[in-house]
């Protein structure tokens, strides 16, 4: 019996986590293309490599992003005011475009990707898409869960 509901337990699990995404349909033909073009692209894992205004874009109520391994806040509980209560994991790069793939702590420590435009000479980047997921490893990772669907843009509340 117990072996019954551990195995019904994991069902459960999985199923619900099969249903936590949907297809991305906020993102246009256009900018998939530009995306998926991935030889544009370069990483870069600190907040110093990216326009102000597009960081901006990431962070949290009070202004804040962590850099990639420093301290945060990543639940409710908040142990510290001055940490961040977001995380930059990385972001990629083509000088105009730009991905941003960032964490958030709170009652549920989320994953959230960015995809802003900013042209040259330009002060005020463009918000082209903006999704959740799970957590990305790089770039590459990034493009096979855009294509697989497991990144959903049909959230609405705060990133």
């Amino acid at each position: 019996m117990r072996v019954i509901r551990i195995s019904l337990g994991v069902l459960l699990v999985v199923a619900i986590q099969a249903f936590c995404y949907a297809d991305v349909t906020k993102l246009s033909t256009e900018d998939r293309k530009t995306l998926q073009d991935s030889s544009r692209f370069h990483e870069v894992y600190a907040t110093t490599n990216l326009p102000p205004a597009v960081v901006t874009l990431c962070v949290d109520d009070n202004g804040r992003l962590a850099e990639p391994g420093q301290n945060w806040e990543p639940t409710d509980v908040i142990m510290d005011s001055k940490l961040p209560r977001k995380r930059l994991i990385w972001a990629a790069t083509d000088g105009e475009y730009f991905v941003v793939h960032y964490e958030r702590g709170g009652i549920a420590h989320s994953f959230h990707i960015l995809v802003a435009e900013l042209k040259h000479g330009s002060t005020n980047p463009r918000v082209i898409w903006r999704g959740v997921g799970r957590q990305l490893r790089d770039y590459k990772a990034f493009l096979a869960a855009l294509d697989s669907n497991k990144l959903d843009d049909s959230l609405e509340y705060g990133y």
